[in-house]
């Protein structure tokens, strides 16, 4: 079989196994999503479809004091010529570049909509308009220079570069996220002004820590502003292994409105929070009164940030509603750091700060040489052409005879010697071609090319002492451009310059350069127990036989009618006050806890208490108890199993419940309060059984033990009660019966028991 396998191959097919080719190609996709996709440089900060779109940005020659340019028009040459990816993705990344409550130095500059806090989309590209911003072009600044290797395009028609030469720190001035296969990064914006001067502080002392950085590093500095309330000692050490969080909340302010009256206003939210999801959460709060001291939310934002908070009473505390706020919503989030960097763009690590800065201030050094040596061809080749001038312009009607006369005026004047002096020719009959031999100054091809390039208008103004000044002032510029390059320290002192001017022009004094994210020690507010937010009141529960239930006001009369909805009826009345807790145990042995305080109004018919809970259709409510501490209940199935629970343990947390009966096929019938010293049971055979409680196990949560035993049928009901005062029940008439000789029926757990006593009601239940 393999013999016929392998002769049906072609003669450029090769067997590889599954598990090698499948990890070759993962491999493939795994290196190219960390370095070409989702990893920022940590030179630029910026990733490929970033450096991609503002190359081609400046290639349209979209500067910050020139035209707008439609977005479509951007997104479409970036992706012809340099990203051969989707439009849509290019275009959201570009718009993320111009958003300034994303970033905190805006690359682009966007005309039209381009999204807002809200997380309002931007507007189709065909609509909006963008350039570049001073930013993006100090990132450019040099480009043109040779500062930095250009590769090419992904079809080879075109180069780009592989890093932007980088004017200022980008990476942790605008930060990055992004998730690669296996990592990812997360890096918050800074402020440009305090990581200049961080990079000054490197520059002079190069062997500083991390902690001495962060002097002039205070920390994030988000552009939606905030307060970063994490401890100083967390943040220090964050930045010196690269991975941390960061505690942000909101801004906000107490106004005044007269009469003892206040309210709250956020003034800021914290980074990359949407302020709609933020009212819509805050609305939720209130519905569910997770923060009872909250009354109502106003979203009152126009050009800025303006969050209206009215508390329930001018009695509440600030403080203490704004610290409930902070744990129950996205006014405070936490930040996480990783700052995982691709190191010279080719190996992804997780960076300190200071490893951070010294990539970019290597970076800035490699840049300065480049545009030096660069500069320095410059000048020479200029140097080169200006010695050609001189000449020219001492010989000026030799040079026009030449050109004027010669059939090959570039070899004739290459081939010139202008040692000596020359008689102008007046005629073609008098001019006299180059001498044969080795002259003793001549002009290179590319003198002799410049002169023969130069316009006649040029000879006006070319003088011999302006040449000669341009030619010393190039060749100062030359020696000071040597000096630099073979000298370390003007090198470093060089770069110092350029981060000065830089800081200028983005620095704290610039409009938006000022820190925007503040600082504060955390307030922990104590946590107090909801029942002490709830005012104390007195209600009556009222649940139906079809589960809707409502709480009216005060204590009424138990026995009143009430009204209920057609084919429904009463099930459950009982007095209970707002700072309650009721206790719902449905047939399914889960038990539900619903505050008494959130139960709709005593209007109208209520509403589904399944609504509340999670409840299945299928599973009927069992019975509602008030929560009391401390109690314990007396749980059991139909099938006759059962035992006792602490109450403290079936409080749930969730709408989902808390599993505590276990049950096979059968379903739970029993639940009452533990009060007495024996248990009473009654089978569907009218059988009762009494034993005493210490026989009943005390568990957490299980099946139970065997309260009764039953050929046919299973258990009715059971319930608890104190030997010395008798077993009691209602009967038919509805008069209260009380059996206190009940030695006939005292039995041990798990036995068949005796028919139930005469007058016993014919549903077996101890009503």
């Amino acid at each position: 079989m393999d013999d016929d396998n392998d002769s049906a191959l072609g003669p450029n097919d090769v067997t590889e196994s599954l598990r090698s080719a499948i990890g070759d190609r993962y491999l493939t996709y795994a290196l190219s999503t960390i370095m070409h996709r989702a990893l920022p440089d940590a030179r630029d900060g910026l990733k490929p479809v970033h450096r991609r779109i503002l190359y081609a940005m400046s290639r349209l020659r979209l500067s910050p004091t020139g035209g707008f340019l439609k977005s479509a028009k951007i997104s479409g040459d970036t992706m012809g010529d340099f990203h051969p990816h989707g439009d849509a993705a290019i275009y959201d990344a570009m718009a993320r570049l111009a958003q300034d409550f994303n970033v905190r130095y805006p690359l682009v500059d966007g005309q039209g909509n381009f999204g807002n806090i809200d997380g309002d989309n931007p507007a189709a590209s065909r609509y909006t308009e963008a350039r570049m911003t001073a930013a993006a072009e100090a990132l450019l600044e040099g480009l043109s220079e040779d500062s930095v290797d250009f590769r090419d395009n992904y079809d080879g028609r075109l180069t780009e570069p592989s890093v932007l030469p980088a004017s200022f720190p980008n990476l942790l001035a605008n930060g990055s996220s992004g998730i690669a296969v296996g990592m990812a990064t997360n890096i918050p914006p800074h402020n440009l002004h305090e990581l200049i001067d961080a990079c000054l502080h490197l520059i002079k002392f190069p062997g500083a820590g991390d902690d001495s950085l962060l002097n002039h590093i205070l920390g994030p500095d988000f552009p939606t502003g905030g307060v970063i309330v994490e401890p100083a000692e967390n943040m220090a050490e964050a930045y010196r292994t690269g991975r941390g969080s960061f505690r942000l909340r909101a801004k906000w302010e107490i106004e005044d409105l007269g009469r003892g009256q206040w309210q709250i206003v956020v003034t800021e939210i914290p980074y990359q929070v949407q302020k709609s999801k933020l009212i819509e959460k805050l609305a939720e709060v209130i519905q569910t009164k997770k923060v009872p001291l909250l009354a109502d939310v106003r979203d009152e934002s126009a050009e800025d940030v303006r969050v209206v908070l009215e508390p329930r009473a001018k009695t509440v505390d600030p403080d203490m509603l704004m610290g409930m706020l902070f744990r129950n919503s996205d006014l405070e989030i936490r930040f996480s750091m990783n700052m995982n960097v691709l190191i010279d763009g080719l190996t992804p690590k997780v960076c300190s700060l200071k490893e951070v800065l010294r990539a970019f201030l290597d970076h800035r050094r490699e840049v300065l040489l480049r545009r030096s040596r660069y500069r320095l061809g410059k000048i020479d080749h200029r140097l080169e052409v200006l010695e050609g001038f001189i000449i020219a312009f001492l010989h000026l009607d030799r040079v026009i005879d030449i050109i004027r006369y010669d059939d090959e005026p570039k070899s004739a004047l290459m081939a010139e010697d202008w040692a000596h002096p020359h008689t102008r020719a007046t005629s073609e009959k008098d001019y006299v071609g180059p001498k044969t031999g080795d002259p003793e100054i001549a002009l290179t091809e590319v003198q002799a090319e410049a002169i023969l390039n130069m316009r006649l208008r040029s000879l006006r103004r070319l003088e011999e002492l302006e040449l000669i000044a341009e030619r010393d002032g190039l060749a100062a510029e030359r020696a000071e451009i040597e000096a630099l390059l073979s000298n370390e320290t003007l090198q470093w002192a060089r770069i110092g310059e350029e981060l000065r001017d830089t800081r200028k022009i983005f620095g704290k004094t610039s409009p938006g350069g000022a820190r925007r994210t503040a600082f504060a020690q955390a307030t922990e507010v104590p946590d107090v127990p909801l029942e002490a937010m709830i005012d104390r009141e007195p209600i009556t529960v009222v649940c139906s036989q079809m589960g809707w239930v409502r709480a009216m006001t005060g204590h009424i009369d138990l026995a009143r009618d009430l009204k209920f909805k057609d084919g429904d009826g009463p099930r459950f009345t009982f007095h209970a006050e707002t700072t309650d807790k009721l206790l719902v145990f449905g047939a399914n042995g889960r038990f539900y806890t619903v505050s008494a305080a959130n139960l709709p109004g005593g209007r109208g018919m209520g509403e589904p208490l399944r609504l509340m809970i999670d409840l299945p259709n299928e599973a009927e409510i069992v019975d509602i108890l008030i929560h009391k501490p401390g109690a314990k209940i007396l749980l059991a199935s139909s099938d006759g199993n059962g035992f006792v629970v602490p109450e403290d343990e079936v409080v749930a947390q969730t709408r989902g419940g808390k599993q505590v009966l276990n049950l096979g096929d059968s379903k739970a019938v029993v639940c009452k309060r533990v009060a007495g010293d024996h248990v009473a049971v009654v089978g569907e055979n009218r059988k009762v059984l009494v034993f005493a409680l210490e026989e009943l196990p005390e568990m957490t949560r299980g099946k139970g033990v065997r309260l009764q035993k039953y050929k046919d049928g299973g258990l009715s009901d059971a319930t608890t009660f104190a030997l010395a005062d008798g077993l009691a029940w209602l009967d038919p008439a509805g008069r209260t019966r009380t059996q206190t000789e009940l030695e006939e029926w005292i039995g041990k757990r798990a036995t068949a028991g005796r028919m139930a006593p005469r007058g016993f009601p014919r549903d077996n239940r101890f009503n």
